[in-house]
């Protein structure tokens, strides 16, 4: 294992501490990726305000929902956890099938806007900003993405801090400073979501091949960075 990037280090809190001063009320998005796991552990050794919030869809992998506790136990920290509506779950299963999003995108995008959007939702109400772990190398859908954008959806800014790091720089961050990580990326997972959602990747597949697989590429966004014509928005903006 490399050294942790400390250059990246340094630059990563410092933006952090930023977005913090400057944007506050802000919050962390976190899916408990080995990237928000990185941002995750600057944030609370740094003790900056910051929230972290995580969306628990009802499908997540044990090993995935495993890290809120481990958070808690490293930290003292107590993720803030948001779930579906019940009664829109319900709905959605009774009328298409509990696993109806195999069948199209457009049920598939049904599922993620009850389960995921809607909550992140509700997530950012009273919030000036939010972060997520996005890197630029995880797909071709996401290598314009910028350190900070415009969120038109929801009216607030919106920051990649990690947007050029790359997946070896990750890790090593990981590695340096022992953080806790989904042990599901030991099984060949790269990028993880909902258990039914989610394979391993093989070589030569990029970072998100493992999400929606049986999609074409293009549409495979749950909608969480997706603007309201279905396009992923960016604006060029940067963290000054």
């Amino acid at each position: 294992m490399s050294s942790a990037p400390a250059g990246r280090t340094t630059d990563l809190e410092r933006v952090l501490g930023r977005i913090a001063h400057d944007h506050a009320p802000s919050a962390l998005a976190s899916s408990l990726s080995a990237e928000d796991m990185v941002i995750t552990d600057l944030v609370l050794r740094s003790e900056l305000n910051i929230e972290i919030f995580t969306l628990d869809t009802g499908r997540m992998h044990a090993d995935t929902l495993n890290l809120i506790e481990a958070i808690r136990e490293r930290y003292g920290y107590a993720l803030r956890v948001l779930r579906p509506e019940p009664a829109a779950v319900v709905d959605y299963v009774t009328r298409f099938g509990r696993d109806a999003f195999y069948t199209g995108p457009d049920l598939r995008e049904r599922c993620c806007a009850i389960r995921k959007v809607a909550p992140l939702g509700l997530a950012l109400r009273g919030k000036r900003s939010w972060i997520t772990g996005q890197r630029r190398a995880q797909a071709a859908t996401r290598a314009a993405l910028p350190l900070q954008e415009y969120d038109a959806v929801r009216g607030l800014a919106k920051f990649n801090p990690l947007a050029d790091w790359s997946e070896d720089e990750v890790w090593a961050y990981i590695g340096a400073y022992q953080v806790p990580y989904n042990r599901l990326y030991e099984q060949g997972y790269r990028s993880i979501g909902c258990a039914p959602c989610t394979r391993p990747t093989v070589a030569g597949e990029d970072v998100r091949a493992g999400r929606w697989w049986w999609e074409e590429a293009g549409r495979r966004e749950c909608g969480l960075h997706v603007a309201p014509d279905g396009r992923l928005g960016r604006s060029k903006e940067t963290v000054a």
